[in-house]
């Protein structure tokens, strides 16, 4: 049934919501209180990287929260130090400190790579970041990110982060001097509309910040584990950073996050860094069970198959449509329309009749795609068959 009035006041507004409650989901599904289905093709704006309600994620929560969910921080836990090998073994970077969000992984980046200024490069803490880049909520990530119009909220801003065009390497090489420290991107920037950077960009990156003596961080919150692909969205252009953040799809759906860097950066000291809740054995036994799916043979080649399935269908139905096309990397993908008709594409979806399709509309101009990392060819076919329509429809244009 849709929440009553009282209910819906209890929460503090922060966006328009439409008039539903989900109540369960399963694989790439949805259901309402009413028992209407949607085919989900946001889980959770990729945070749900195996879809609802996967078996062996609920068996490895359900297991570790009858054994120990959280003894403190301060003390080691198996799953934490599991999991905590596993991402290092994967990634190549050898420490890892777990946290809640994504945000909250960015802004220990932040933190990190300011105290390695600070006892490597006399004080040095401004960290260039991207034009449309997003990194989070808190007012450092704000800070950070590039996105238009948030330099006016909640200021003043942190200071420290100056802007460079994304894939353009000058602009970043006529930023840099004695107070830089690092650069910071995506490698896909998700929320402005799934822009990847090339991958002689990452390489010219890689290089020119080895020369200057920087830090290069990459935000893979929204592209990493699996998502493009490949279990890190970097290793596409074949380089190491030298800080690294990953969220959302870490924990399949509960709050997890990393910030995973190189021996030679970690430079905290007691005190500097921590969290109540970070790195609980019931998150990090959730984040143990995804990494053990992602990385068995076979799973990311077949994200890469169902990537080029989905992109293939999205550029067909562009070409139908005329519109100007589509892009993306593996299960982060966009279609670009012909003009700012996205948000009614997205409210017309969720309202078909009998089932719904839950989609997203980052920029008006786009529809991005982050469906389950094991979607099936069928459920894209759906999909696509539902959107074709939609977009054919006049009274959406």
């Amino acid at each position: 049934m849709a929440p009553s009035l009282a209910a819906q006041n209890s929460l503090m507004w922060i966006t328009p919501r439409p008039d539903l409650v989900f109540v369960a989901g399963q694989g790439s599904w949805l259901t309402d209180g009413d028992g209407k289905r949607y085919l989900d093709f946001i889980q959770g704006w990729a945070v749900n990287c195996l879809g609802h309600g996967h078996p062996a994620l609920v068996q490895a929560i359900t297991d570790q929260a009858a054994r120990l969910i959280n003894p403190s921080p301060a003390f080691y836990n198996a799953p934490a130090l599991a999991l905590a090998q596993g991402l290092a073994q994967a990634s190549g970077l050898e420490r890892v400190f777990f946290a809640n969000t994504g945000a909250e992984a960015n802004e220990g980046a932040i933190k990190l790579a300011r105290k390695w200024g600070q006892v490597h490069r006399q004080g040095a803490h401004q960290i260039i970041t991207f034009t449309d880049g997003f990194h989070g909520r808190t007012l450092a990530t704000m800070s950070a990110s590039g996105k238009a119009g948030w330099d006016q909220r909640f200021a003043p801003q942190v200071p420290g982060f100056p802007k460079a065009r994304y894939n353009d390497l000058d602009s970043v090489a006529a930023l840099i001097d004695d107070r830089t420290v690092a650069v910071m991107l995506e490698p896909i920037q998700g929320e402005a509309g799934v822009i990847p950077a090339t991958r002689e960009f990452l390489q010219g990156l890689r290089q020119l910040s080895t020369e200057r003596g920087l830090l290069l961080i990459v935000d893979e919150v929204q592209t990493g584990m699996g998502r493009s692909g490949k279990l890190f969205a970097h290793q596409h252009a074949g380089i190491r950073p030298d800080i690294m953040t990953l969220g959302k799809g870490i924990g399949g759906g509960v709050p997890l996050s990393a910030l995973l860097a190189r021996e030679e950066c970690c430079c905290f000291e007691a005190g500097d860094q921590g969290g109540t809740y970070n790195g609980n054995p019931l998150m990090t036994a959730a984040g143990g069970a995804v990494l053990d799916i992602l990385t068995a043979p076979g799973f990311l080649d077949s994200v890469v198959a169902l990537g080029d399935y989905l992109g293939a269908g999205l550029q067909k139905l562009a070409e139908r449509h005329g519109l100007p096309g589509e892009r993306g990397t593996g299960l982060l993908r966009a279609l670009v329309l012909a003009d700012d008709r996205g948000p009614r594409l997205v409210a017309a979806a969720r309202a078909r009749q009998p089932e719904g399709l839950l989609l997203n509309a980052p920029r008006p101009h786009l529809l991005r795609f982050m469906p389950a990392l094991n979607v099936s060819r069928e459920e894209i076919d759906l999909m696509l068959g539902w959107l074709d329509e939609l977009l054919a429809d006049p009274t959406l244009a």
